[in-house]
């Protein structure tokens, strides 16, 4: 029996030296996995949602332990590790297949048969919400838990507190909450925990719970909606074993309140950034003799940056952007010799940058300057920084820093260089050939500068160029196949705003694949560059203004299915627009997807009904700007407007559509701005237009409206930043309830045939009231994309002006050529950011309010053509910023106010009165009589009515001589007789001496 035990030991003991053995040499021997926890995934799979297949291997038939994302024991075979994360989202990848490959659907609590899991991963995937399974707590032998940027909602389960060897906790990024973390201070093994953007505004013990955690080494709390309402006293902090701690985005104001972070002795990364702190750089961070890596970004520290820390020698990462540092920085930050990146943009600094200070930073790999003043040559840069921080630097930024003078090919040697930002600068050079010495290159921005030239072909040895930005500069020449041939990771070239040409061979493929391509005002017609049609990856397309002059050909919709942009406006394409079910299933599919179409001022002609209406079988809900405008479409207007349910913008104005507005628009209740302006349209301003509550822009002008200004637009339209219903046929009055528009900034309502009186409550528009450097809302770019900007035309200082850029400033109100009456209501005058008032062409009687010289933003005044009478009001000389004056043809009269500013203007701005003084010729005599006769009898003007006292006590005269004969023959019966008898006797008198006479 000794001898068979003995045998079997040997056996055994040879069986195990040539596992040993095998696993040395590199032949592994795989376990096979265990049956039931094969089914258990099984089980689980049915639960996930996979659209890209990616559990494909996942199979009854197969081997569990070389399933996609399984990792098990090699000696035992259990399930050890369940990774199913999709790899983070590269900068330059297919967005829409990145996002078809997360996992969704619900986790089957059959994962408790996995004994053995010690490392459970499910990040960024999308599970739409659900909340995170309480049976999770129950994996006990979990060591490592990541359920971050999956879309898991809810509260965190307390029931994570089981996992008692768990070491890594990483929640963060999705829309979580808790009420209360006492379930942490369980987890005493913690290394590393992230609950980034979950709200623990509710949990006020979160810093008790975490100071439990002896081990815990990396700590991630940004945008947790802490503030420092949530901190409360702690005696002694035991986080012992801290090195990473990010607070950022929350809302601590004071850093008073988190004085126990200079109490962390071990720290070496401390990311505060985005937290309302305010005040001084505190002193305590020199307590922190490890620390590496700070960033205080996007606070309101409003000190100078205090000279302690020029000497904090470990510190190899400083982020100051965005504050309100001011003072001056010292040379002595050349000491932080450590420096690996630095951040100093957006801020208020003084004096001169101590640039050769920073140049002797050798070890900077990244270096943003952006916004800070540095007025210098950027050759001077150049030079300072090629002779230490050229061999490192990886990253430089220096726009908007006024730089200045050429670019040199000092440039060549950043060979290492791989973001080079001059934006907004003066650099008015053209671009060295040495620029194509930068081999690490990936993004290039020199927008915005005055470079000039033609771009050197050295261009073309970027091999790694991905993201290049030259557009509004002062380019020009001719481009070919050369200046790309060896650029071939080009993902986005914004190149608009330059006089370039194009010139390739007709059949030429780039060696790209572009994402963005905006090359507007280049040169690349007559046709449409056929070379687009080997870009089956772009997105978003620019060749406005481009001189294509023919029709849109049909490969053009073969290949633009997945675009978002498109811009082919300011060309003469020509033809009809295309119909949606002309087009193959595939290639219609650029209705779905695409967001921002433009072929505004072309030559297209014929109906939008083929276009908006047939093919479309379901509701198209990607669109939200559509522009149309200054082409020859005609016919009438569509009413599927219902299937275009996210519309945000329409700009169809200046075309010839005829009919009526279709109701259907109604129904776009996404609507900001909307226009029909110079077309036929017909009838009444369709009722169904009151559901576009968030309508901002309303621009109907010179078509053929009939009908009433509608009242409800006041109420429905509570947004209505821009009324235009100029040169139409409204009539009837201005409804009182258009007072309620606090946000109109525009009301241009000329050109009509309304009348009645102007109501006194046109003071309630408040967002005329302020003027236009006010902090009142632009609601016109905050709603607005930034890809589409407001334009309108407006008749300002008596002629048209289109407005774009610059229309969030203006402030207008226009009520001229129709039958307004009665007089100009004094409430008026308090529109004080009114830029131009044209009252012109109306009815208007009385006096010019006395108090118009308090509308101090007014730039045109037009109240012409009208029956206004008395004098002009002296407070009209206070109007400084007038330059356009009209007041003829009403019946004023005196004197013109003496002010500069009157006099200046053309004496035909006061014809067709009777008034006197420069600029007219005729003189005033020292005083007019109205003057002389107010001053004699001590007149005086009140409330804006001027009273002759000579005149009152003539009235008063009469009355008193008149009633002291009359009085005492209404008193008295016999003075009555007495008197009648007395006329009797004259009158018989008078009679017998006339008929002596004859």
């Amino acid at each position: 029996m000794a001898r068979l035990i003995f045998l079997f030991l040997a056996f055994l003991f040879l069986i195990t030296n040539v596992i040993i053995i095998s696993n040395c040499n590199g032949n592994s021997v795989h376990a096979v996995c265990i049956e039931n926890e094969k089914e258990a995934l099984l089980k689980f799979k049915q639960g996930i949602v996979d659209r890209t297949n990616r559990l494909a291997s996942w199979h009854s038939d197969g081997d569990c332990c070389k399933w996609t994302g399984i990792v098990c024991n090699n000696v035992t075979g259990h399930v050890i590790e369940l990774n199913l994360r999709v790899p983070p989202l590269d900068d330059y990848y297919d967005d829409e297949a990145y996002e078809r490959s997360w996992l969704g659907g619900k986790i089957s609590p059959s994962l408790l048969h996995l004994k053995h899991l010690s490392y459970l991963d499910l990040s960024n995937n999308d599970f739409k919400g659900i909340h995170i399974p309480k049976f999770i707590g129950s994996l006990g032998s979990l060591r490592y838990l990541n359920l971050s940027l999956s879309v898991f909602g809810g509260k965190v389960p307390h029931h994570l507190g089981n996992l008692s060897y768990l070491k890594y906790l990483d929640l963060g990024n999705n829309d979580l909450h808790v009420e209360t973390l006492h379930w942490l201070s369980s987890l005493s093994s913690l290394e590393y925990l992230d609950l980034s953007r979950v709200n623990l505004s509710q949990a006020s013990n979160w810093f008790h719970a975490l100071n439990k955690l002896p081990s815990l080494v990396e700590l991630h709390l940004s945008q947790c909606q802490l503030s420092h309402h949530h901190l409360h006293p702690i005696a002694s902090v035991n986080l012992s074993s801290l090195a990473t701690l990010s607070l950022s985005q929350n809302h601590f104001q004071n850093l008073s309140m988190i004085n126990w972070v200079f109490g962390l002795k071990n720290l070496i990364s401390l990311d505060l950034s985005n937290s309302y702190i305010e005040g001084l750089i505190p002193y305590g961070f020199q307590n922190l003799t490890l620390l590496k890596h700070l960033d205080l970004s996007n606070n309101f520290f409003n000190s100078s940056i205090p000279n302690w820390l020029y000497n904090f020698s470990p510190l190899e990462s400083l982020n100051l952007e965005e504050n309100l540092l001011s003072g001056e920085i010292s040379s002595d930050i050349g000491k932080m010799n450590l420096l690996v990146d630095l951040d100093l943009s957006y801020n208020s600094f003084k004096g001169q940058i101590p640039i050769r200070s920073i140049g002797n930073l050798c070890s900077l790999r990244s270096l943003s300057l952006s916004s800070v003043n540095l007025s210098l040559d950027i050759s001077n840069v150049l030079e300072v920084f090629s002779r230490c921080v050229s061999n490192n630097i990886e990253s430089l930024d220096l726009q908007m820093c006024q730089l200045y003078g050429q670019l040199s090919n000092q440039l060549g040697n950043f060979k290492n260089l791989r973001k080079l930002d001059l934006f907004n600068n003066s650099i008015f050079s053209s671009i060295p050939i040495s620029i194509g010495e930068l081999s690490s290159l990936e993004f290039l921005d020199l927008s915005q500068n005055k470079l000039k030239g033609n771009l050197p072909e050295s261009f073309s040895q970027l091999a790694n160029l991905k993201k290049v930005d030259i557009s509004y500069n002062f380019f020009e020449g001719t481009l070919s196949e050369k200046h790309f041939c060896n650029v071939t990771k080009l993902l986005i070239l914004i190149a608009s705003g330059n006089q370039l040409i194009l010139k390739v061979d007709p059949s030429w493929i780039p060696p790209f694949q572009i994402q963005d391509l905006q090359l507007r005002s280049w040169t690349l017609g007559p046709q449409f560059p056929h070379w687009l049609t080997s870009q089956t990856h772009l997105e978003s397309l620019d060749i406005s203004n481009c001189g294509i002059s023919s029709i849109i050909p049909s490969w053009f919709f073969d290949f633009s299915h997945q675009m978002v942009f498109l811009n082919l406006s300011h060309n003469q394409i020509h033809g009809r627009l295309p119909s949606i079910s002309t087009f193959n299933d595939s290639s219609s599919q650029i209705f779905f997807d695409l967001f921002f179409l433009d072929l505004s001022n072309n030559l297209l002609s014929g109906s939008l009904f083929n276009f908006l209406c047939l093919g479309v079988n379901e509701t198209m809900d990607q669109m939200y700007i559509l522009k149309l405008s200054n082409n020859f479409l005609s016919g009438e207007l569509p009413d599927c407007w219902s299937k275009w349910s996210n519309l945000g913008v329409i700009a169809l104005e200046n075309n010839r559509f005829i009919g009526k507005i279709p109701s259907s628009m109604g129904n776009l209740q996404s609507l900001n701005s909307l226009h029909l302006r110079r077309n036929n349209f017909l009838g009444e301003i369709p009722m169904s237009i009151r559901n576009c509550a968030y309508l901002e822009t309303l621009d109907f002008g010179e078509n053929e409206l009939v009908g009433s200004i509608p009242s409800w637009m006041g109420h429905n339209l509570p947004y209505l930043t821009i009324l235009s219903l100029r040169s139409n046929k409204f009539s009837g009055h201005i409804p009182r309830e258009l007072c309620a528009l606090n946000f109109l900034q525009v009301l241009d309502i000329a050109h009509n045939n309304l009348s009645g009186s102007l109501p006194s409550c046109i003071s309630n528009l408040s967002a005329m009231v302020y003027s236009a450097n006010s902090s009142f809302r632009n609601y016109i770019s905050y709603y607005s994309p930034s890809a589409f900007i407001e334009n309108l035309f407006l008749m300002m200082k008596g002629q048209f002006y289109e407005y774009d850029w610059t229309l969030n400033l203006v402030r207008v109100l226009d009520l001229s050529d129709n039958s307004l009456s009665g007089d100009i209501p004094s409430e008026i005058t308090r529109l004080q950011g009114l830029l131009s008032l044209n009252l012109s062409h109306n009815l208007f009687t009385k006096r010019i309010p006395p108090n118009i010289g308090d509308m101090s933003s007014l730039e045109s005044l037009d109240l012409s053509v009208n029956k206004l009478n008395g004098l002009i009001p002296e407070s009209m000389s206070r109007l400084s910023f007038l330059s356009y004056l009209n007041l003829s043809d009403n019946q004023l009269t005196g004197k013109i106010p003496s002010s500069t500013q009157l006099q200046s203007f053309d004496a035909s701005c006061f014809a067709g009165n009777e008034l006197c003084g420069l600029p007219l010729p005729n003189n005033c005599n020292e005083v007019n009589h109205e003057e002389a006769s107010t001053r004699n009898s001590g007149g005086k003007e009140m409330d804006g009515v001027e009273v002759n006292w000579l005149f009152v006590s003539m009235a008063l005269g009469f009355i008193w001589g008149f009633w002291s004969v009359l009085s005492p023959l209404v008193v008295s019966r016999q003075w009555r007789h007495a008197y009648y008898q007395y006329i009797d006797e004259m009158w018989w008198k008078v009679s017998n001496y006339v008929s002596g006479f004859f």
